[in-house]
Order: C-alpha cells, then structure tokens, then sequence
C-alpha cells in the first residue's frame, strides 16, 4: 500500500469553487491519489476537469459509431484465450485511436492523469489504451478483475459515462466490491454523463448490473508495460 494517509471516503465531491486550471486538477489528483492507495477506487465528477462539450463530442462519436454497426462484440481474456462468453460479458467496444478532435482532447486529459498518478504514486505508468463500450438493454458484465494478479500490466482502470437523463431505473450501474472483502459492496455508481471510476485494475472486483435502455461509456487503462517491439 502507498504510503499517504487515509481519508473517510471513495466518493470524491465536486471541485471547490474557488480554484480553476492547473490548481483544480492538482487537488482533484490528490483525492484521487488518497483514494486509491487506502480504498483502491475512487468515484468522481469530471466537471471543470472535462468540458460538457467534449462530453457531447464523444457521445455523438459513439451514438455514430453504433448507429452504423461499428462496434464489434467484446471478448474475455487475450491472446490465444480470448473468447466471446454472453454468460459473463454483453458490451459492444469500439477501440480509440486518438484521431478524432474529441478523442485528441480526451487523450490529452488522459496524458495529464497518467503523469499525475506517476508524479503522486509512483506507479511507472508507460501508456494508457481506451476504447468506448455500449451496453444494449439485457447487456450485462459479471464481477471480474480486469487486469490478472501479478500481471503488473494493467495497473489503474477508469470509466467515464457519457448518458444524459441516466436514472436509478435505467439500471446499467457499476458495482464495486470491497478488496478486502469479496461479499461487501462498496458502491454501486450510477453511469451519469461526467462521472468518471478509477480502480486498482488487479484487486478491485467490479460488475455492470443488467441494463434497462442503452448505456454509453469509455474504459481506459493505465498501464505500465510497453508497446510490444518498442522500446520505452
């Protein structure tokens, strides 16, 4: 566990009011930096960090995108183990590249937390990879891990919601379960437009509860291994 104190809650509130650009992130880096060493996860606003613009331009982009059958169906595991399981995972993904206007300023937010969370955890975080993720209604994720113990590539996850008017009867929530005990719940997040998760990828175990109308997200993941044949 990193050595930085404890604090009493994962559910960061809004920014203060009082403190704008590069002072506001700071401090919302620390939160999220406290979170995740004590508790592993940290629910958040992204507002004033995300502009509600850019919000829209990648909801436009994946409505787009799913819209014309662009989105392929998402798998488990990598490499000779992947396989489709609809028992286990319903979402559909499409992969960011970055060339886009709205996915370049996501990735430059994206820049920003990752030298953040080195800057603060010392995580040796290399790269990040993201790709946007809908949930149809029935669609679901059992409780998994994402990143397999001591793989150490995986490192941080996070998820950033992109639907407007989301209601507790749209079901589609995440539900985040205690590291230390596999049975309690720790929360159970509700996919609004500007909010965002951040989870230690090997030890926090999480699920997508059953969707009642069609969800709209973006997955990322920090890492710390290379691109594979490049050098770093």
């Amino acid at each position: 566990m990193f050595p930085i104190p404890p604090i009493a809650s994962a559910a960061a509130p809004a920014l203060p009011v009082e403190l704008s650009g590069e002072a506001a992130l700071e401090s919302w880096l620390e939160t999220l930096a406290v979170n995740l060493a004590e508790l592993g996860w940290l629910s958040s606003t992204v507002e004033g960090l995300v502009p509600a613009s850019l919000l829209q331009d990648l909801r436009t982009e994946i409505l787009a995108l799913h819209r014309t059958n662009a989105l392929e169906v998402a798998g488990i595991g990598r490499g000779a183990a992947h396989t489709q399981d609809r028992s286990i995972r319903r979402d559909q993904i499409a992969w960011l590249n970055g060339l886009s206007a709205a996915q370049s300023s996501l990735f430059s937010f994206l820049d920003s937390l990752k030298e953040g969370l080195n800057r603060k955890l010392f995580l040796g975080l290399r790269r990040y990879e993201a790709h946007y993720a809908t949930y149809e209604p029935g669609d679901f994720y059992r409780r998994h891990l994402d990143s397999f113990r001591g793989r150490s590539s995986r490192i941080v996850s996070a998820v950033l919601y992109l639907n407007e008017d989301w209601l507790p009867t749209d079901g589609g929530q995440l539900q985040i379960f205690n590291r230390e005990s596999e049975n309690e719940i720790c929360a159970t997040v509700l996919p609004e437009a500007g909010r965002m998760v951040f989870f230690l990828s090997e030890e926090v175990p999480h699920e997508v509860l059953r969707a009642q109308r069609t969800r709209y997200s973006i997955a990322c993941w920090f890492r710390c291994d290379p691109i594979q044949g490049i050098a770093v």
